[in-house]
């Protein structure tokens, strides 16, 4: 979980929304709603949650493994933070 306050805070708004869109699918769902409409709902609804894992997993990713940090040896400095990047677009582009 995010330890940022403002992180928090936007990954809380997220779960916010995601339940909304839940509660809406539950409501379409129960009163017959067309397969059309309620597929692009479920559609929906998992694009939010992969959003959500991935900016949950993005702050992990940054909160431990620093990019750059104190000490010195191989992970630290340009080449630790370049592999940060990489693995955080890795993690972009598997979640999309």
């Amino acid at each position: 979980m995010p330890n940022d306050p403002e992180e928090k805070k936007r990954v809380l708004a997220r779960v916010r929304r995601i339940r909304g869109q839940c509660e809406a699918l539950e409501r379409a769902l129960d009163s017959g709603a067309a397969c059309g409409p309620v597929l692009q709902q479920i559609a929906a609804v998992r694009g939010a949650i992969n959003g959500l894992m991935a900016e949950v997993l993005e702050a992990y990713i940054r909160e431990e493994f620093p990019a750059s940090g104190p000490g010195s040896g191989p992970d630290t400095g340009e080449g630790a933070d370049t592999r940060q990047h990489e693995l955080l677009g890795l993690v972009r582009s598997y979640l999309k």
